[in-house]
């Protein structure tokens, strides 16, 4: 195969951002030019897949722009906008309509003057929509994670978490007490052993159980009522992450927490209105008043930050509007629709899919090396789909993380496919090419859907 590229180094095929986490040296600022150097190594030779930029808005088909300045554009399965809604008609004359009334600025912290009307009717409609329970807004979702754990434990009180929580639960945690501990993931025989060693020897303080209800780069979820049996049984508090199945999946859109009829078993439930409510921003839900305004003021990333924006608010009114409505359900059908369909022609195609269908659908490529082949191809033949590498996954288990939307259609899937596959290939026989001598297409790649040069 003669490769368009030009020879890369090793130095760019190895490596992952944690080998640049803490840095040794006097000079906060001088120790972290390995890092740039090793960036720059793999930005050089079109290997760093990230901080890229869209040109259109984030729709099934984009234009976008690389990290390096390169323009591109294919079928998008990296965006987060899982029922389409960030362009719906309706949520942007919400945005336009907030603007004329409000302005675009909250202009302060949620506990000073920084709310306005539209986060109080939000806060109801929240509220309403996942069974009444107090609604606690945020400026992120990120925030409401770190907030979620930092506003309620305290230095002597124990958290138990899944190993693959999100970062902003694990950050959160650090905050808040070194007493963490952490499970395999969805391993609920070693969250039971947990539990029962801290109760043994600590039956005063509080231990918070922290896990999610659809896991973001596995697409896997837990066995909640079986969470909320030992919490029970151990005295434990429940947090629920809920940020990326709330809203998209689900006849009602309650994600896993009503599939498995479990909204009233988790105590803290956490969402982000990044995923499906075309926004950002993110809330915690609480059983009662009492609970709510103890976090308006001792959560940091509630009060020490300015509330959402009168235009956030109302985007993502109206788009919790659209999610309860008939239209809502059709969007989530043919979202549904649309993850199954891909995940069956990805198999066909010979490409090994990961866990269970959800809007995120990740794709397994293996060594970081191949990884990094294959996304500078994918990029190269128009699709669109975000690299996930260690640390944020295990070490040689690099993936493709696919997003669907409900607006992408059974032609974008086929596309998408071929081209991954034909990437994929390309990548396998550069990899091979400059390891091994010996170019050989990967048995898991079914070369009769590649399309021809």
């Amino acid at each position: 195969m003669e490769s368009k590229y030009k020879s890369v180094p090793e130095a760019a095929l190895r490596g992952s951002l944690r080998d640049y986490r803490a840095p040794a040296g006097a000079n906060l600022i001088g120790r972290i030019a390995g890092f740039y150097e090793w960036q720059n190594l793999r930005r050089q030779h079109e290997l760093w897949p990230y901080a890229r930029s869209t040109s259109t808005a984030p729709k099934a088909r984009c234009e976008a722009r690389s990290d390096a300045g390169q323009d591109f554009s294919g079928i998008n399965f990296a965006s987060q906008d899982y029922l389409s809604l960030s362009s719906h008609p309706a949520v942007k004359q919400a945005a336009i309509e907030a603007i004329g009334e409000y302005g675009v600025h909250s202009a302060g912290s949620a506990a000073l003057l920084g709310n306005t009307a539209n986060s109080l009717r939000l806060e109801h409609a929240l509220s309403d929509f996942i069974g009444g329970r107090e609604i606690v807004l945020y400026p992120t979702g990120w925030a409401a994670g770190y907030g979620s754990v930092q506003g309620f434990v305290r230095a002597n009180d124990h958290i138990v978490m899944d190993i693959l929580a999100h970062s902003c639960l694990q950050e959160g945690a650090k905050a808040a007490t070194q007493n963490i501990h952490h499970h395999g993931h969805l391993n609920l025989q070693m969250l039971e052993r947990k539990l029962s060693r801290i109760r043994a020897s600590d039956a005063e303080n509080g231990i918070l159980v922290v896990t999610e209800s659809l896991f973001s780069m596995h697409s896997d979820t837990p066995d909640l009522g079986a969470m909320r049996a030992l919490c029970d049984k151990y005295d434990a508090t429940l947090l629920v992450d809920c940020a990326h199945d709330l809203g998209s999946m689900g006849e009602d859109g309650l994600g896993h927490l009503g599939m498995q009829k479990m909204l009233d078993a988790a105590d803290i439930i956490i969402g982000s209105f990044s995923k499906t409510f075309g926004s950002n921003g993110g809330f915690i839900a609480v059983r009662d008043k009492a609970t709510a305004e103890y976090l308006k003021y001792y959560s940091a990333t509630h009060t020490f930050s300015n509330a959402l924006s009168p235009v956030q608010a109302a985007t993502i009114l109206s788009a919790l509007n659209i999610v309860r409505s008939d239209e809502g359900r059709a969007l989530r059908r043919k979202l549904m629709d649309n993850i199954v369909y891909l995940r069956q022609q990805m198999t066909e195609a010979g490409l090994e899919v990961l866990g269970n269908p959800s809007p995120i659908v990740p794709v397994s490529l293996g060594l970081e090396s191949v990884g990094r082949y294959a996304s500078r191809h994918l990029m190269a033949l128009g699709g669109i789909a975000n690299l996930v590498e260690y640390p944020a996954v295990p070490q040689g288990a690099a993936r493709f993380r696919f997003q669907v939307m409900a607006a992408h259609t059974h032609d974008d899937i086929d596309q998408v496919v071929a081209i991954l596959a034909r990437a994929m290939r390309d990548a396998d026989l550069e990899y091979r090419l400059g390891h091994e001598g010996q170019p050989q297409i990967s048995k898991h790649i079914d070369a009769s859907v590649v399309p021809a040069e």
